[in-house]
């Protein structure tokens, strides 16, 4: 695992413990949630970056590399991002409760059920794969416990509607990650995307039936002192013959992992040496909160967002 993300920032994980049912029945319901219409979904709109939770309708969010706000603006109006998102966090946070269509009608109580039993089969998943980064460090087997264990993940339902082929922008939607891991549950139907290989080209990451795909995040990198990878990635036109005129929907589902709001993130043990410059195997970068570094990123993300925000 930690050779992985070490060498491209990317893995396919199978034998993971989460059943094809499983998935199958959370890529339904986020299929007939989004096929809800306008009004219903807009009752359950994401507000801001410190709530993280609701529907983004498309258009409203253009990840990217860059995190001045303006430039993210100008991003978004040349080249709109084409789908719409659904954000899941853990429950119970005062003042930022999930926008569950529960009270909508009894599909919308079905979704919440499946959802809520699936963030948490995530989370699980989440402690067992930082477990296994910690010993491949030389690290205890417990050492990431008790920056994951709070749960202050986001799962994210995505849909790329259908798309005539002429308003399709490749290569645009440049998506570095925040958090520490991402796990990226793939439509098994549809491809498109690809990561960026350590040569500096982009290359596809085809789905693989039974398998999940694993990439760390620039939170990760920076925890690891650069010794992991925080690998771009993007969502291109998928394969296709000549004759395809109309790309049909698209749905993926992402799991983003983090550190524990409350921590403080500072160079992993082992990953630097004492008393050295960042140029002679030091530390690279200064320590940093978890959830107000969360918080800048996603402040520079989504369109209309206020410029400044203070964190958890």
């Amino acid at each position: 695992m930690l050779d992985g993300f070490r060498g491209s920032g990317f893995v396919y994980l199978k034998n993971h413990g989460i059943s094809e049912d499983t998935v199958a029945k959370v890529f339904a319901q986020s299929a007939s949630f989004f096929s809800r219409p306008p009004e219903e979904k807009d009752q359950l709109a994401w507000t801001t970056p410190q709530a993280n939770r609701g529907y983004a309708a498309p258009g409203r969010e253009k990840t990217s590399l860059i995190t001045d706000a303006d430039r993210v603006e100008k991003l978004i109006a040349e080249s709109p991002d084409l789908k719409e998102t659904f954000e899941i966090g853990r429950e119970n946070v005062p003042g930022h409760p999930n926008q569950w269509p529960d009270k909508i009608d009894a599909d919308g109580a079905k979704f919440t059920e499946t959802m809520q039993g699936f963030f948490g089969t995530c989370q699980n998943l989440h402690m067992k794969v930082m477990s296994s980064i910690a010993l491949g460090m030389g690290l205890d087997e417990s050492y990431f416990d008790e920056y994951t264990d709070g749960a202050d993940n986001n799962l994210r339902l995505l849909h790329y509607p259908s798309q005539h082929r002429s308003v399709f922008k490749q290569g645009k939607n440049v998506d570095p990650r925040t958090g520490s891991i991402t796990l990226l549950f793939q439509d098994g139907k549809n491809g498109g995307l690809q990561v960026k290989s350590p040569q500096g080209t982009f290359i596809d990451a085809p789905p693989i039936p039974g398998t999940i795909v694993i990439n760390s995040g620039d939170l990760l990198a920076r925890w690891a002192n650069d010794t992991i990878r925080s690998t771009e990635h993007q969502v291109v036109e998928p394969p296709h013959s000549e004759d395809v005129e109309v790309y049909p929907a698209r749905y993926s589902i992402a799991y983003f992992c983090n550190p524990n709001f409350e921590k403080f993130i500072d160079a992993i043990p082992g990953t630097f040496e004492e008393g050295k410059s960042a140029e002679e195997g030091g530390k690279k970068y200064p320590g940093v909160n978890s959830g107000d570094y969360l918080v800048q990123r996603l402040a520079a993300t989504f369109k209309g967002v206020p410029r400044y925000q203070t964190a958890y």
